[in-house]
């Protein structure tokens, strides 16, 4: 191997370990935001909000093992986070769910793009999960779900996508 080989992958390993510290913070957030969303939740979607937090507490424990596995130190959560409107009702928690999964299928994306092999399939995936949970809170899809963020933007970056104390 090459000395300009070996630059390359510390510098594609690097940019994974930051997008996957991003997906971290982004799962972290979720996780705060569905205990937001349970609370507020009626009874006849709170399962689905149940499942919503598993599915981000599982992503979450993963991620932090990835981050560890990558050479970094997972970043912990932050002790509060600040939600992007009021949720006083289910109404709103349904939005509040909706936007949380289109929120971390940005971040995801950006993980895709960064990774290799078992990451990349892996944040495909969580992707994917995000997508689908975001369409049955929503009840419509989007054609590019996690780059539709991305729209108004000039060009891609390779960083993440919001930031991590915001939801």
């Amino acid at each position: 191997m090459t000395a300009s080989t070996a630059r390359a992958r510390r510098g594609a390993r690097a940019l994974a370990l930051e997008a996957t510290q991003a997906a971290l913070a982004a799962e972290h957030a979720a996780v705060y935001g569905y205990g937001v969303v349970g609370g507020r939740i009626g009874d006849d979607r709170l399962q689905e909000a149940r499942d919503g937090y598993a599915a981000h507490r599982a992503r979450r424990d993963a991620l932090a093992r990835t981050v560890h596995d990558l050479g970094g130190t997972p970043e912990g959560a932050a002790p509060a986070y600040a939600l992007p409107f009021a949720v006083p009702d289910a109404a709103a928690a349904v939005r509040l769910a909706a936007e949380l999964e289109s929120r971390v299928a940005a971040v995801y994306a950006d993980l895709v793009r960064a990774a290799e092999g078992a990451l990349r399939r892996e944040a495909a995936g969580a992707l994917r999960e995000a997508a689908v949970r975001a369409v049955r809170w929503r009840g419509s899809g989007v054609a590019f779900p996690g780059l539709t963020e991305r729209a108004a933007a000039a060009s891609p970056s390779a960083t993440p996508s919001g930031a991590a104390d915001e939801l």
